[in-house]
């Protein structure tokens, strides 16, 4: 989902200071330290990082991490509370579980669906560190993931008497959002993972 007063990338002004390399990394590692505390969801942290690598001028730079601490601002800070409740099972029974809007994953989680339904929208989840990886188990039963445009999935696993989709999205990876792994096992049942946009909620 767009942010307020997102900024568009284009061709700088005159006078207007360039930005380095540099400076896009610093910037990146601020977002990437404020998708680590809650202040952004997964799907900003995709579409700022985005933004930063594309910007041209330290001012462009500057929007993208205005409403935010720096990195080393952040690490030095103590983790809000909200992080540490990190979900990690989700499970269905002959019923069903939906995992939607602000929620903090695990870095390892487990879903589980037997004669039911699990899913997991992660577009607007709080993600912390480099790699997301989801375990599903599936048993005549179905487990949806759900994530955001231009980030990395990878799926493995296998399926008998089921199958596993994965679903790829329409835009390029961006540098610098976590990885999501998704370790899928079907028996009579699947497990499908789509990359879709912020705007397509459904």
């Amino acid at each position: 989902m767009p942010f307020a007063g997102e900024p568009s990338v284009q061709q700088p002004s005159v006078g207007a200071l360039r930005a380095s390399d540099d400076e896009r990394e610093c910037a990146v590692a601020t977002l990437r330290a404020g998708a680590e505390h809650g202040r952004l969801t997964f799907d900003e942290l995709a579409q700022r990082t985005q933004l930063a690598y594309e910007a041209t001028t330290a001012a462009e730079l500057e929007r993208l991490v205005a409403d935010l601490p720096s990195a080393v601002e952040s690490s030095a800070a103590p983790v809000a509370p909200a992080t540490h409740r990190r979900q990690r099972w989700s499970v269905a029974v002959m019923g069903g579980t939906d995992r939607r809007g602000r929620w903090t994953p695990a870095p390892r989680s487990v879903s589980v669906a037997i004669m039911g339904g699990v899913t997991l929208d992660l577009r607007d989840a709080t993600i912390a560190g480099d790699e997301l990886v989801i375990t599903a188990f599936a048993l005549m039963g179905g487990v949806d993931v759900i994530v955001p445009d231009g980030v990395e999935v990878q799926l493995s696993g296998f399926a008998i008497m089921g199958g596993n989709e994965l679903r790829p999205g329409s835009e390029p990876v961006r540098p610098g959002t976590p990885v999501v792994h998704v370790r899928a096992y079907s028996l009579m049942g699947g497990v499908d993972v789509r990359v879709k946009r912020a705007s397509q909620h459904t």
